[in-house]
């Protein structure tokens, strides 16, 4: 089956529905979904919005706290776009009936966060990015050239004389298909499930990093990826993020006698950097020898259940009281900084395949992403890609790639690996990556990690090469596999730690050597 428009839309979170509204008028488009339209990382982003709106703040400040959180990685032109441009874009949410939260005098009720130096995140209650998400869809579903393929699922691009002309798709049937465009928008969001523990739903596979990739386009920054410290850790229970923005407004992580402990770590305590919590919460537990708490039991129980309701009724379920138990905590995969990489107008490195939101690697976060600028970013570079598409094709503004040294764990031969046999099912792939290539790193085990998924991905492109169809689970693994390879061997080769990079065997940041932003390239 084919399916024809103008533009061709991946992924239907923030970044893509902003594209959609974008493209209304400018043709055809058509969105293709992997399962409903709300299950997406947008509609599980909790703490909010940052956007430099408030009275003490401005985008130079925003850009200030997104660089240092960025542990001097950020591209500046990229931050200065995110972060000059994000007041706008959040302000025409408010325009189309976003109900962000207000205070007493009606103003925008702004929390704080962590690394963020004054209150400036827009938040609905607990559930920001389902907000966002509606508003968005009802913009899109007033537009008549829009159609949306549910519970489709794009396994490839097509690619004729180096420009990409749309992708192959399987529809909910598990049919093939072809969706066909001047232009396509890669908006799938991140990689999460790649991950034993993660804060993503289950769609979040890395599709479209596995996608671009195997089409030839560049991918930068597979090494850092973002672990949420605060996560509901019961044994048997599915993961769910406890905002950070419940530490914005107090929460404390304490130990099993009850006694924070955050100062220890960081002057910020418990407001300090993620990647500094996160591993805070593992020493510290290591430490003591027993769980770590969020404990929010010093405040007062109304209006911690007034401020995160869907928080609150969710750990309910789970047979806690948000305000008055201490909620046992661990880190787990939260956001991939990497990804597809971009100019800061969508362009990757194929001509007509655009990318934005978690998908794309603009180099704005750099190491370490800044809280709540994840959905700011999908608002602004899903617009800017938007309006890139209706212009003239062009090539992407890109620095010349550095692809730093070969990372093969056996020195870049891969066909004396093929075995042509898959050997790891999803789940052993995932706990490989959360035992060797997440917290924690050393070369030992993301050399192990690295030829272990180097062997699975030959088998895989052995498998490819024969042209099989491939269920939806067969997909899954594949990109499972494929962007599993590229974060180990990304890992393996930076030898020093910086943002959510962290090697115990080069514990410190390595700036003559390793200040770079590394590409990789099929």
């Amino acid at each position: 089956m084919d399916v024809r428009g103008d533009f061709i839309i991946v992924g239907s979170g923030i970044a893509g529905l902003r594209a959609a509204v974008e493209l209304a008028t400018a043709g055809d488009i058509v969105i293709i979904t992997k399962a409903d339209p709300s299950e997406s990382n947008t509609e599980y982003a909790q703490g909010g919005i940052a956007a430099a709106i408030g009275p003490d703040d401005s985008p130079d400040l925003h850009a200030q706290d997104t660089m240092i959180a960025g542990d001097g990685l950020c591209d500046e032109r990229a931050v200065r776009v995110l972060c000059g441009e994000g007041p706008r874009y959040t302000r025409e949410l408010v325009e189309w009936g976003a109900q962000f939260d207000r205070d007493a005098q009606g103003r925008p009720a702004l929390a704080s966060e962590g690394a963020h130096t004054v209150r400036r995140v827009l938040h609905a209650a607990d559930a920001t990015g389902r907000e966002i998400g509606r508003v968005l869809w009802e913009r899109v579903s007033s537009a008549s050239r829009i159609r949306v393929l549910k519970n489709t699922l794009a396994v490839s691009a097509i690619v004729e004389d180096g420009r990409c002309a749309g992708v192959r798709f399987i529809d909910a049937r598990g049919e093939p298909g072809r969706a066909l465009g001047r232009a396509t928008l890669l908006a799938t969001g991140g990689a999460g499930q790649v991950f034993q523990e993660t804060t993503n739903p289950e769609v979040a596979t890395g599709d479209g990093i596995a996608l671009a990739y195997c089409a030839g386009a560049r991918v930068a920054d597979m090494e850092f990826v973002q672990f949420h410290p605060t996560v509901l850790d019961v044994e048997g229970a599915p993961r769910f993020l406890l905002s950070e923005a419940l530490r914005g407004e107090g929460a404390q992580l304490v130990d099993a006698s009850g006694q924070p402990f955050m100062r220890r770590y960081h002057p910020a305590g418990d407001l300090a950097p993620r990647d500094v919590v996160s591993r805070s919460i593992v020493l510290e537990s290591q430490r003591t020898a027993g769980p770590i708490y969020l404990s929010l039991r010093h405040l007062d129980p109304g209006a911690v259940h007034r401020r995160f309701p869907m928080i609150a009724a969710t750990c309910l379920r789970a047979g806690f009281d948000l305000a008055r138990d201490l909620l046992p905590v661990g880190p787990a995969a939260h956001y991939l900084m990497g990804g597809v990489e971009t100019d800061l107008d969508g362009r990757t490195s194929v001509r007509g395949l655009f990318a934005a939101g978690e998908v794309a690697c603009t180099r704005v976060h750099g190491a370490n992403r800044l809280a709540s600028n994840s959905l700011l970013e999908g608002l602004v570079f899903g617009a800017r890609a938007g309006a890139a598409m209706t212009g003239p094709s062009r090539d992407a503004e890109l620095p010349a790639p550095i692809t730093g040294p070969d990372s093969s764990p056996g020195g870049g031969d891969r066909d004396r690996r093929k075995t042509g046999q898959i050997s790891l099912d999803e789940r052993e792939i995932r706990a490989l990556m959360w035992k060797s290539v997440g917290l924690f790193r050393e070369r030992s085990g993301l050399r192990q990690a690295s030829l272990a998924l180097d062997g699975e991905q030959a088998a895989l492109d052995d498998l490819l090469a024969g042209r099989p169809v491939l269920d939806h689970e067969g997909w899954r693994r594949a990109s499972i596999v494929t962007v599993a390879s590229l974060i180990a061997k990304a890992a393996l080769r930076r030898e020093e730690s910086r943002g959510g990079h962290f090697r115990t065997d080069f514990p410190a940041h390595d700036d003559r050597q390793w200040k770079v932003h590394i590409s990789d390239i099929r």
